[in-house]
C-alpha cells in the first residue's frame, strides 16, 4: 500500500505541474505571438494527458489480483505507456504543421523576453518534477512513471531549446532591429517536434514490449539459469524457463529435475527456498516451479538442461537410448510436484 500511495502521490504532482505550464505557456505564446512557446504548451498538454493516464495507470496497477484478472492489473502500466507515446506522435505532427504554417506566413514576435523567462520556468518545474519520477519509477519498477518522467525530461530539452532560439532573436533585435530572424521561431519549433517523436519511439518500442510478453532482459534471464544451476546441489536438471514482464511484476516459471527419492516435503522446501532467493534479486516476482522425479531415465526436454549428463552417460546411455529407461527398474511417473509462489 505504501508503495502504491507513493507512486500515485508522485503521478498527482506531474498532473499538477502540467496543469499550471499549460496555462502559463499558452498565455504568453498569444502575447508575443511565438509559435515555439504555443508548440510547447500543445507538449505539455500532452503531457498533462500522459500524467492524467499515468495517474489512472498505477492506481489500477496496484489493484490486487481478482478471478477476471489472476495475473493482476499490472499491464494497465504498459498500456498507458504506448499510449502516452502515441500522443507523443500527434502533438508532433500537430507542430510542425502550424510551424510549416508560420514558415509561409510570418509573424512579428513581440517581446520575446516572456517567452524566454516561461521557458525557464518549465524547465526547472519540469526538471525537478521528472527527477522525482524517474526516482519512484526505478524504485518501484513502474513503466507509467517512467514514461510520464521521459514526456517531462523530453519537455525540458525542447523548452532549452525555444530559449535559446528566443534569446538570439531577442538580442539580435537589440543589435539590429532591421534583421529578420522572425524564420527561427519555426525552425525552433520544427527542431522540438522531431526530438519529440524521438522520444514517442523510443517510449513506443519500450511500452508495447512487454505487452507482447516478450521476455525478461538477458541479464535476468542468464542470472536465474545461473543462479538455479550453480547454486542449488539438488538440481538434476533445470530446463524449460519462461519469463514474461507486465508493469512492475515479473513472472517466472521453469521446471526441476531433483533425485526421484526425494520427498515431496523435502522438494516443496527446496522449491520455496529457491523462489525466495530469486526474490531477493528480482522484487515483484511471481515464480512458478515445476518439480520433477529424476531417474536417469533421460528425456529430451530434461537434457536440454541436465546438470549430471556426464554421469548418465557414463552409465552406457547413448543417443537414441536417452528417451528410453536406464538399466534401473522404470519407476510409474505420477507426476512431478509443482508449487506456485
Amino acid at each position: 500500500m505504501q508503495i502504491a500511495n507513493k507512486k500515485t502521490s508522485v503521478a498527482a504532482l506531474s498532473v499538477l505541474s502540467n496543469s499550471v505550464l499549460i496555462a502559463l505557456k499558452i498565455a504568453v505564446g498569444l502575447l508575443i505571438g511565438s509559435v515555439s512557446v504555443l508548440s510547447e504548451a500543445i507538449h505539455s498538454g500532452v503531457d498533462l494527458l500522459a500524467a492524467v493516464i499515468a495517474l489512472f495507470a498505477v492506481r489500477a496497477s496496484g489493484q490486487q489480483a481478482d478471478e477476471r484478472h489472476p495475473y493482476g492489473h499490472g499491464k494497465f502500466e504498459n498500456i498507458s505507456g504506448t499510449v502516452e507515446a502515441l500522443l507523443i506522435f500527434v502533438a508532433a505532427v500537430w507542430i510542425i504543421y502550424e510551424a510549416v504554417h508560420r514558415l509561409i506566413r510570418p509573424r512579428a514576435i513581440e517581446m520575446p523576453v516572456w517567452g524566454v523567462g516561461v521557458m525557464l520556468v518549465s524547465a526547472l518545474v519540469n526538471t525537478f518534477v521528472s527527477k522525482r519520477l524517474f526516482r519512484v519509477g526505478k524504485e518501484t519498477d513502474s513503466v507509467a512513471l517512467q514514461a510520464d518522467a521521459w514526456h517531462l525530461r523530453t519537455d525540458v530539452y525542447t523548452s532549452v531549446g525555444v530559449t535559446v532560439g528566443l534569446l538570439v532573436i531577442w538580442v539580435a533585435g537589440m543589435i539590429s532591429p532591421n534583421l529578420n530572424l522572425r524564420w527561427l521561431d519555426a525552425v525552433v519549433a520544427i527542431l522540438v517536434a522531431l526530438m519529440i517523436m524521438k522520444a514517442a519511439y523510443d517510449l513506443t518500442r519500450d511500452s508495447a514490449r512487454d505487452l507482447l510478453d516478450v521476455s525478461l532482459p538477458d541479464q535476468d534471464v542468464n542470472w536465474i539459469a545461473k543462479f538455479v544451476t550453480e547454486g542449488w546441489p539438488e538440481v538434476r536438471s533445470f530446463h524449460n524457463l519462461r519469463t514474461r514482464k507486465a508493469g512492475a511484476y515479473r513472472f517466472v516459471d521453469f521446471h526441476l529435475a531433483v533425485e526421484d527419492r526425494m520427498s515431496v516435503a523435502l522438494a516443496h522446501a527446496l522449491g520455496d527456498e529457491i523462489v525466495v532467493a530469486i526474490k531477493l534479486r528480482l522484487p515483484e516476482s511471481r515464480v512458478q516451479i515445476h518439480v520433477e522425479p529424476c531417474d536417469y531415465g533421460c528425456k529430451v526436454s530434461c537434457v536440454s538442461g541436465c546438470l549430471v549428463a556426464e554421469n548418465a552417460r557414463g552409465r552406457g546411455l547413448g543417443e537414441a537410448e536417452l528417451d528410453q529407461p536406464s538399466g534401473r527398474p522404470p519407476k510409474p511417473n505420477r507426476g512431478g510436484a509443482s508449487g506456485r509462489h
